[in-house]
């Protein structure tokens, strides 16, 4: 009763922090509508946080019922192969719906000592592998008519990337859970056994009993990420409103451009980092179809445009979530080396493409 307390009261002091920061922009900084604020706060947010509920009920579901060697089924091999597990597998074959869930899910699995932290961070990053897919229905058509051959191309060095760096996530977890993790694989999967039995037992006497436990874990836990995704999705909200990131992208973009593109390139970088992504996309295909730069130098010129923008876009739309769902501290860890390796990964496969062709 005294946890459900601080529980309650640490929800409190989140929304009284969140209602001061939107009183203190709403006085200091540009005026926001009722009708922008639910528009691009209310919703948005509240969509967010359905998708994590819907993670963690499912993660609550999967394990409760002995689920989790069916869902995953898809990716069974690979994570075997990694030392990651049957739910590590799971989560992945959840982020092809939506990331938030599959992150909800391995909160819930790591939370449940279902998993390690080393699991954890390494499922995250191997996620970034359906997330590609996820997002390329909605690009592809778009960038493709823009850019034709380059855009393909681009496309297709970016997946190698993905591809690169999933399978050295994968060979990495062979080793290191293998000769480093052995120890607390051992005890997770003692654990886990001990639990399954239990489930196993408690499926055939009575399902209420699983659904009381789902009850007692479900709404305890929403709360815990509600009061993080609440303040830090509004802080980031009202710093994107009244043009933080545009003035940080827009700051950078000539002083990071200058000294690496040629001039006939830089307008497809700078549109590319300052601006939403279209705008680099049809400024290459302006400048290619002109003749005024090549098929070559329009890839790098777009490699080079993800690289620098994507970081900073990143923190814009996934810190909230990522803050919210796991804890700040895990959170931006998560966040700020997933990008590093993406960022490396695609670094790597567009030196080897400029060298190559």
């Amino acid at each position: 009763m005294k946890d459900r307390d601080i529980k309650y009261k640490n929800l409190g002091a989140s929304v009284l922090f969140t209602l001061v920061c939107l009183i203190f922009s709403l006085n200091y900084f540009e005026p926001i509508t009722l009708a922008i604020c639910l528009q691009k706060l209310g919703i948005p947010l509240f969509r967010l946080l359905m998708f994590i509920s819907i993670g963690l009920l499912a993660g609550q579901l999967i394990e409760s019922f002995g689920w989790t060697k069916q869902v995953a089924v898809i990716a069974r091999p690979f994570f075997r192969f990694s030392n990651l597990g049957n739910r590590c597998s799971a989560a992945f074959t959840s982020a092809f719906i939506s990331g938030a869930v599959a992150n909800a899910m391995l909160l819930d699995f790591y939370e449940d000592n279902k998993i390690s932290k080393m699991q954890l961070f390494l499922s995250n990053y191997i996620n970034q592998f359906p997330a590609f897919f996820l997002h390329l229905p909605t690009t592809v058509f778009i960038v493709l008519p823009l850019t034709g051959f380059a855009g393909a191309l681009y496309f297709f060095i970016t997946f190698l990337a993905v591809l690169f760096r999933t399978i050295c996530f994968l060979i990495f977890g062979k080793i290191y859970l293998k000769q480093y993790g052995k120890s607390c694989q051992e005890q997770i999967h003692s654990l886990s056994h001990q639990e399954n039995s239990k489930i196993g037992e408690e499926t055939k006497n009575d399902f209420a009993i699983i659904i009381k436990k789902i009850k007692s874990k479900l709404p305890r836990r929403i709360i815990n990420i509600i009061i993080w995704v609440l303040p830090i999705y509004t802080l980031v909200f009202i710093l994107n409103y009244n043009g933080f990131f545009d003035y940080l992208n827009k700051s950078l973009a000539g002083v990071i451009t200058l000294t690496i593109m040629p001039v006939e390139s830089l307008s497809v970088v700078i549109l590319s980092f300052a601006a939403e992504f279209t705008s680099g996309f049809a400024a290459a295909g302006a400048l290619m179809d002109a003749g005024v730069i090549t098929v070559k130098q329009t890839v790098i010129a777009l490699l080079l445009g993800n690289v620098l923008a994507f970081p900073i876009r990143a923190l814009r739309h996934q810190l909230p979530r990522y803050m919210g769902i796991f804890s700040p501290k895990m959170g931006l860890q998560l966040l700020l080396s997933g990008q590093l390796f993406r960022v490396l990964s695609i670094i790597l496969m567009g030196t080897l493409y400029y060298i190559v062709v």
